[in-house]
């Protein structure tokens, strides 16, 4: 067999397994949606959910969501940057870099069962936050920072050194150089990293169910009070998030419609991690053109 056949072979392969792969994730999507959105209405995205049998609206584990997720991101980037420009720029090549970097993989592959029972045993336990907001983001600002910090890094790695030698050819210090040219170059690969990463933190149940809790009180809309208890914005309240409910419900939920709001919730779940990782990609290319000024 001649290499040009090697060659045709080999690419029909690679487009079979791709077509695969694809293939299944297409089906996985539709199979969800079809089931799920003919379930979804506004009364179903605004309404409340019966504590006893699970039926009802999504209203507030959909707040829920969305409020865990933006304490989390203010937890966990500017940990997360100030760790990946160290890495970057600061950081030499010996073993104190190599272990910590290590302990980046490691902790990136714990699974977030993992990462919630040792929030559940330190926060819940140990320092007797109890089930709340700020136990969960927390906890999940363990299972992102090694995303995000490696994601910050490569892509300030992936800034060409000329680009660092030009500032400090102008006098500025490493540290301005730093913030004032080679942040703004790495903008839309950081942007990307952290919305793909907030997709994934929407879509976490396993680790919520021991830290942010399984129960979604019942809260007052109109009090914007963090310091009540009734408050949405209370962090030290129990939020049961919409991935935690979809998993109630099929779990232990009583409701005779419990597969229908289980596909429902499960449909306007998918959306919302599609919006995400669609908007990474947008916005990555939407700052990257601004940035380097190119027309593609």
């Amino acid at each position: 067999m001649n290499a040009k056949r090697k060659d045709f072979l080999a690419t029909i392969m690679i487009n079979l397994i791709v077509a695969v792969v694809v293939g299944i994730l297409v089906f996985l999507l539709a199979y969800i949606l079809i089931s799920g959105l003919p379930h979804v209405s506004w009364s179903f995205l605004t309404g409340t959910t019966d504590a006893f049998s699970g039926a009802g609206g999504i209203g507030v584990q959909l707040f829920n969501s969305f409020y865990l997720l933006v304490l989390t991101m203010v937890i966990s980037i500017p940990i997360s940057l100030g760790a990946g420009i160290y890495l970057a720029e600061y950081a030499k090549d010996n073993w104190r870099t190599s272990l910590i970097r290590s302990a980046i993989e490691v902790l990136s592959s714990l699974p977030s069962v993992v990462v919630g029972l040792f929030g559940f045993l330190l926060f819940v336990v140990q320092f007797k936050i109890g089930f709340s907001v700020i136990s969960g983001a927390i906890a999940l600002t363990f299972f992102n920072l090694p995303l995000l910090t490696r994601n910050i890094e490569e892509s300030l790695s992936a800034v060409s050194r000329s680009q660092r030698e030009a500032g400090l050819s102008l006098g500025l210090s490493k540290l301005k150089t730093e913030i004032g040219i080679i942040l703004p170059v790495a903008l839309p690969g950081i942007v990307t990293g952290v919305v793909l990463s907030a997709g994934r933190v929407f879509g976490e149940a396993a680790a919520l169910i021991y830290t942010a809790g399984q129960s979604a009180p019942v809260t007052n809309f109109a009090d914007w009070n963090p310091m009540d208890a009734a408050s949405p914005l209370n962090p030290l309240r129990p939020a049961e998030t919409l991935a935690v409910h979809i998993w109630k419900v099929n779990t232990e939920g009583l409701a005779s419609n419990a597969a229908q709001l289980s596909a429902a919730a499960s449909a306007v779940l998918i959306i919302a991690v599609l919006i995400f990782n669609l908007g990474a990609r947008v916005l990555g290319m939407y700052l990257y053109r601004r940035v380097t000024a190119s027309n593609k």
